[in-house]
């Protein structure tokens, strides 16, 4: 008996797989997000705006868009308390975020001119990636791909809240 793909050359040839569909989920998520920060970093020099911190993006851009206080702002990064302090920290001394009144509170910062134009190149960077993604595989698996991470993100809680980690903090 012969292979009918070899003597039929129209027959269907088997279908090579995607380089991804057969990689660990953590690192596809890990380079999708490098993607995503890439795209952010790229408006933000473009902004003049390069010196924002790792994380700052998020903080400025919920500030912004949610028109959040900056505790609900950090509330998301998942950071030690140390952390989020040096985070503010930086967001102050580099004019995005200011102390308004004689306040000491985190909820007493308020957005500069200059961390709304950051929280102006993040949405920018965010909508080109969102852009990009619809153009190549269209908005149905876009919005598949929003429904999956969104329960990969449910699991992640309801895990953390079943071994009691609901305090757990990381630092990056």
């Amino acid at each position: 008996m012969t292979d009918e793909r070899v003597d039929n050359p129209q027959a269907e040839q088997p279908t090579e797989q995607p380089w991804y569909a057969e990689m660990v989920l953590s690192p596809l998520l890990a380079a999708a997000r490098a993607a995503c920060v890439g795209s952010v970093r790229r408006e933000l020099a473009a902004a003049g705006l390069s010196d924002l911190p790792p994380r700052g993006p998020f903080v400025v851009g919920a500030m912004a868009s949610l028109d959040a206080a900056c505790t609900e702002a950090l509330t998301g990064l998942h950071l030690a308390p140390s952390a989020q302090e040096r985070l503010l920290d930086g967001l102050v001394a580099r004019g995005y975020l200011a102390r308004e009144g004689s306040l000491a509170s985190t909820d007493a910062l308020v957005l500069t001119d200059r961390g709304r134009a950051a929280a102006a190149a993040t949405r920018d960077g965010v909508a080109a990636v969102e852009e990009a993604l619809v153009a190549r595989v269209g908005p149905e698996a876009v919005a598949s791909m929003r429904a999956t991470l969104g329960a990969l993100v449910e699991l992640g809680d309801e895990w953390q809240q079943e071994s009691g980690d609901a305090g757990a903090a990381s630092s990056d």
